[in-house]
């Protein structure tokens, strides 16, 4: 039972970190990497800091991904997205950090990111990023995406 090795918070009480923490991500095999196929998470109770007053701010987080060898496990990547409820960053920052650090755990194939943030004064921000591997048509979906990116 090999994924028993990989996975650490499945079954177990589950701990939650007080600030940004990248470390409780977890990835396992992908048993398809010769296929093309979406992955999509929607967590609609993202919370972060204003970097500058403090204040909470609300956000549905959305990611799609196109995996290769390892995916992330749905548990651990509940918690990361926890971590961030005490974390001060604005809105752009923290969507591309969920993405890079995404990356830096399974090396997709593409990769995208939204934030559908709560208005604060009155106004809305959607940040939007993505990633396609370079050199590969992964690349060329990438940067279709994002000339053709709405929500």
């Amino acid at each position: 039972m090999e994924r028993k090795d990989e996975l650490t918070l499945l079954g177990g009480n589950t701990v939650y970190r007080q600030d940004y923490a990248p470390e409780v991500l977890e990835s396992f095999v992908n048993k398809h990497p010769e296929n093309d196929y979406w992955v999509r998470f929607n967590c609609p109770e993202f919370t972060s800091l204003c970097p500058i007053t403090g204040q909470p701010d609300f956000a549905e987080i959305r990611i799609n991904y196109l995996p290769d060898v390892k995916m992330v496990e749905s548990k651990s990547l509940k918690l990361y997205l926890f971590s961030f409820r005490n974390h001060g960053d604005f809105h752009e920052d923290c969507v591309n950090i969920i993405m890079k650090d995404l990356i830096k755990l399974m090396d997709p194939k593409y990769i995208e990111v939204t934030g559908i943030f709560t208005p604060r004064g009155g106004i809305s921000i959607y940040p939007y990023c993505n990633y396609g591997r370079p050199g590969t048509k992964y690349e060329e979906l990438a940067e279709y995406r994002m000339r053709n990116h709405d929500l």
